[in-house]
């Protein structure tokens, strides 16, 4: 069983999430951990709790998202996994910090792809991956079914849903992922959001004003 700890990072206010087992064996997911501050924040955690991170997974590559990808690399020597639609999202992703005033340096090594239905985390604690494109190109969730949460990055979110005006972005693309592959799941699944608060899938289908009336 996966317990879930949220950190809410840097300046734009970002969820990264750490998943661990009883074992110690640990997932992190959108390190967006932007200072050194943060950083020893995540590391202390890691300590105290005795555990070993045995993954690096982004949901998507915005800024935000990615901001801790190097230094968890130089850590614990994690390669990052993503959609391979996100590759020039990534690529990008230090000049986008410029023109923020985010300025950082990008993680610049390889990668492993993941895609739609792949299965990936800890030993009968893994992960299977949902792509939910729309904004960006390459999104995907990570859901855990036996423990009825989704990892959403920036799909989905407390009575909204991701923002669809940066490049790469498409907001019908974005309606159509969020119905076709979030709403299909349990309405008991909890949606662990890349910004923000908690919610369910029973409570947005009911409740997103952004999907009322969507067919």
């Amino acid at each position: 069983m996966l317990t879930v700890r949220q950190f809410c990072f840097n300046p734009l206010s970002e969820n990264t999430y750490l998943l661990h087992n009883e074992a110690g064996d640990a997932i992190i997911i959108d390190p967006g951990c932007y200072s050194e501050l943060e950083e020893k924040q995540l590391v202390d955690f890691m300590q105290q709790q005795h555990l070993t991170p045995k993954f690096l997974l982004n949901t998507h590559c915005h800024l935000d998202h990615v901001f801790g990808n190097r230094f968890v690399y130089e850590k614990w020597n994690l390669v990052p996994y993503i959609h391979p639609n996100e590759q020039l999202v990534h690529d990008r992703a230090e000049e986008a910090g410029k023109r923020w005033n985010l300025p950082f340096r990008k993680y610049d090594g390889l990668f492993q792809y993941i895609r739609e239905g792949d299965r990936i985390g800890l030993p009968g604690d893994e992960l299977i991956v949902i792509e939910a494109p729309g904004h960006s190109p390459g999104h995907v969730c990570f859901y855990k079914p036996d423990q009825h949460f989704l990892i959403g990055g920036d799909v989905l979110f407390r009575r909204s849903i991701g923002r669809t005006d940066l490049p790469g972005g498409n907001h019908q693309q974005l309606l159509n992922s969020i119905r076709q592959q979030l709403f299909t799941l349990p309405p008991e699944t909890k949606v662990y959001p890349g910004h923000m608060d908690t919610t369910t899938i029973g409570e947005e289908i009911k409740h997103n004003p952004f999907l009322a009336g969507q067919d």
